[in-house]
């Protein structure tokens, strides 16, 4: 199966300390794929720098049949805390976001876009909530407006932060059906997440990463008692004062200790 994105000695730092370090791999087309790993094991940085967010110091992030460029072609969901819920926005509009190269920045909603927002709601069962304030919705609301934005959006590759935070279980379960659609559409579907239970479950592959790589395969394997020891060793024994190494053709310098290498340089 071709890849849809690939991971290529991704190495991002942050003032000089590693968040994320020599990550290489590739998510297949069409896959369903979770990121797990311990706080901080920077799996955030991670998906944003997938979502061409976040500055990559070394390697590279390759995509397959666009450029890279092109982030229109990649939906990203950000963690709901970093959503600002205080601008004064409808509902209609926020899902009209998925549709802006269409529309542009002040275009008018209306034909065969505001259909697709209309069918984006119903199946987030949101349906009659289009000139609601997105400042008067509950949380779980929230989220559902948001998918429906990825729906409209119609990306073939969908990036999910932490989607499930702090929802009910009637919302969770509901989403969690539509990023099965997704799937099922042949989308690639990368989502950061926390609960292990949901991923054996719902995510038949898995990234485990504690800054560095840990494993990257099928789920059952990935999830094994040993791999989940390995990471959280890993994540402790990264330490800010080990030595540091220069990240060729960058300014940044990587600070690097982990229980595989001591205190030597990386890079």
């Amino acid at each position: 199966m071709p890849a849809a994105l690939k991971l290529i000695d991704v190495t991002i730092a942050y003032h000089g300390h590693p968040a994320v370090h020599h990550v290489s791999g590739a998510f297949e087309k069409g896959s369903l794929t979770a990121i797990v790993g311990p706080n901080g094991a920077g799996k955030s940085t991670l998906l944003g720098a997938m979502a061409g967010l976040t500055r990559v110091n070394q390697g590279a992030i390759e995509f397959d049949q666009f450029d890279a460029q092109q982030h229109h072609q990649i939906a990203f969901l950000r963690q709901l805390s970093g959503i600002n819920q205080d601008f004064p926005l409808r509902v209609l509009e926020v899902v009209a976001m998925g549709a802006w190269q269409e529309i542009g920045a002040w275009g008018a909603i209306k034909g065969a876009v505001l259909t697709r927002i209309e069918a984006a709601l119903a199946q987030v069962a949101m349906e009659g909530f289009e000139d609601r304030l997105i400042d008067e919705l509950s949380v779980g609301q929230l989220q559902r407006v948001l998918f429906a934005r990825l729906i409209v959006q119609d990306a073939p590759i969908i990036l999910l932060d932490e989607p499930f935070n702090a929802l009910d279980a009637t919302t969770t379960t509901d989403l969690l059906k539509i990023i099965h659609s997704w799937h099922a559409d042949g989308r690639t579907v990368v989502a950061v997440l926390h609960d292990l239970q949901m991923v054996k479950d719902h995510f038949p592959r898995t990234l485990l990463m504690a800054r560095e790589l840990i494993d990257w395969g099928n789920t059952a394997d990935v999830l094994a008692t040993d791999n989940l020891a390995r990471a959280q060793t890993n994540s402790l024994a990264w330490q800010d004062t080990a030595s540091w190494c220069h990240v060729p053709g960058t300014l940044e310098a990587v600070n690097v200790k982990s229980h595989h290498h001591g205190a030597h340089d990386h890079g």
